[in-house]
């Protein structure tokens, strides 16, 4: 694990809850892609952040931030940030990280925020091996939650082996997606996930729920079901 110190060089409001973040860190970096950064609030207080971007992007680091007064853990790091355009980070952590030696096909899956952890995945899978069969699931209360979406569906036009399937619990007229939760998505799709390689971002309730439904009713191997929340769980 490293300490860097980190300008913050921009902050996007990307909906009313979610800020898109770019760090430019002061000395080199590595990680790889699927692993989180710290930030060092102070000495005993470190909050954990999944990296959007890629370990191929040497000059900087994104990260997408769910902030609100309904979530002041995330919101004191956001203050943090627009006050002091600096923060000190961890990095890396997590062992959730791409296995890029295997030629199984991948099924991604994020609830919100989690997506940053799904991008970072897709988009390296996707450069180091664009035949790989990719699906990925991203599901939010709302299309708004879903702030990417427009990136994904570009993405699926220049990868055919790319399969984006978004999902949302309330639709509004017109919503082209799925409805209802991510995991309800995956089950219908999936007669069997045992050849598969799950990777997962969400709460840790979702993550106990997809482990034993995918487990227990689809056949995927646990080896091969990746998620930081499941050391927790």
């Amino acid at each position: 694990m490293t300490t860097l110190s980190c300008k913050v060089t921009s902050v996007d409001a990307i909906t009313d809850t979610v800020y898109r973040v770019r760090l430019v860190p002061e000395a080199a970096f590595s990680f790889r892609a699927g692993q989180y950064l710290m930030v060092v609030m102070d000495e005993r207080d470190k909050r954990p952040f999944s990296m959007a971007s890629t370990p191929d992007q040497h000059d900087y680091i994104e990260l997408h931030i769910g902030a609100s007064e309904l979530n002041l853990y995330a919101m004191a790091v956001m203050d943090r940030i627009l006050k002091d355009r600096e923060i000190v980070i961890d990095i890396p952590h997590g062992d959730a990280w791409l296995r890029d030696d295997e030629e199984r096909p991948i099924v991604l899956i994020a609830g919100g925020t989690g997506f940053s952890y799904a991008r970072s995945i897709l988009l390296t899978t996707l450069a180091q091996n664009p035949n790989r069969e990719v699906s990925i699931y991203w599901g939010g209360r709302e299309e708004k939650h879903l702030y990417d979406l427009a990136e994904l569906e570009a993405l699926s036009v220049d990868h055919p082996n790319l399969r984006v399937v978004p999902v949302v619990e309330q639709p509004e007229e017109g919503w082209r997606g799925r409805s209802g939760t991510v995991l309800a998505a995956v089950m219908q799709d999936f007669g069997s996930l045992s050849e598969h390689d799950i990777y997962i971002a969400g709460r840790f309730e979702m993550a106990k729920i997809a482990r034993d439904l995918f487990c227990n009713e689809r056949g995927a191997r646990e080896d091969r079901l990746f998620g930081d929340a499941f050391a927790f769980i």
